[in-house]
């Protein structure tokens, strides 16, 4: 029987999950995708490769996941028999076959994520979930400017938890923007790579610089020195969402 390399995109919302990653004894979209797919293939080992993992609280508007599979099922009838199985928290939104050779985290050359803040005011109740906050009015136009020296290619170890969690700590960024949108301001962060908290503190960085507690220009000074404990603090994880994953034009991925 041939085996066959699946990718699905699958949205989730983070709330009630102790991240992606399988960890004894709590509830993970990794082990919440895997418990369905063996329900639907009845396979004994299923073991999905991810675009990257998220933490606890993070949500994913489109992420990515691989698994090599035999089931004979067309790609729309195994999603909705996953879906079938799966929470309402989490949902699969396209299957297509793709290349054995194909991996969601290795093939992946763009992720996109969001920062999303409610400010001016109390917390919305209607978006504690998927917002942080700031009781004050942020200066979105500062915040633009002093993230504009973020973008091209650095090394970012001072808004890394933990320095050194990867081999190399310099990324591209190839688009930054501070937005607002009514009463939340939405940070936008595209890059080649991640590193382990990165876009959260950039996110704490630039809020500080639109509460007017800092310069813009402290955030060119605290990349210059590669300091975490000279940025901002890192922020809450329930406003952050993982947008979108780009590939190369012979991987892309399917409209939605």
């Amino acid at each position: 029987m041939s085996v066959r390399n699946l990718r699905l995109v699958i949205r989730y919302d983070g709330t009630d999950f102790a991240g992606w990653q399988r960890q004894p004894g709590l509830r993970t979209v990794e082990e919440t995708l895997e418990t369905a797919i063996r329900e639907i293939t009845r396979e004994p080992r299923v073991r999905p490769n991810v675009s990257g993992r998220t933490d606890a609280g993070v949500h994913a508007v489109a992420q990515v996941v691989n698994v090599y599979s035999t089931t004979r099922l067309p790609c729309d009838i195994f999603v909705k028999g996953i879906n079938a199985k799966l929470p309402d928290d989490v949902v699969v939104r396209s299957c297509d076959d793709v290349p054995q050779s194909f991996c969601a985290n290795k093939d992946a050359v763009r992720k996109t994520y969001r920062y999303v803040v409610c400010d001016g005011g109390p917390r919305d109740p209607f978006l504690r979930r998927y917002a942080g906050h700031c009781w004050h009015r942020l200066d979105v136009d500062a915040m633009a400017r002093a993230a504009a020296c973020l973008v091209g290619r650095h090394d970012f170890r001072c808004f890394e938890t933990e320095w050194p969690n990867r081999m190399s700590s310099t990324r591209t960024i190839t688009r930054l923007t501070v937005s607002r949108f009514g009463e939340t301001v939405w940070i936008d962060a595209e890059a080649d790579g991640f590193l382990y908290n990165m876009v959260r503190a950039i996110a704490g960085t630039l809020m500080q610089v639109g509460r007017g507690h800092w310069p813009e220009s402290r955030v060119a000074e605290i990349l210059q020195s590669g300091d975490r404990r000279k940025a901002g603090p890192t922020a809450p994880p329930e406003g952050l969402f993982l947008l979108r994953v780009a590939y190369p034009n012979h991987l892309k991925l399917p409209d939605l």
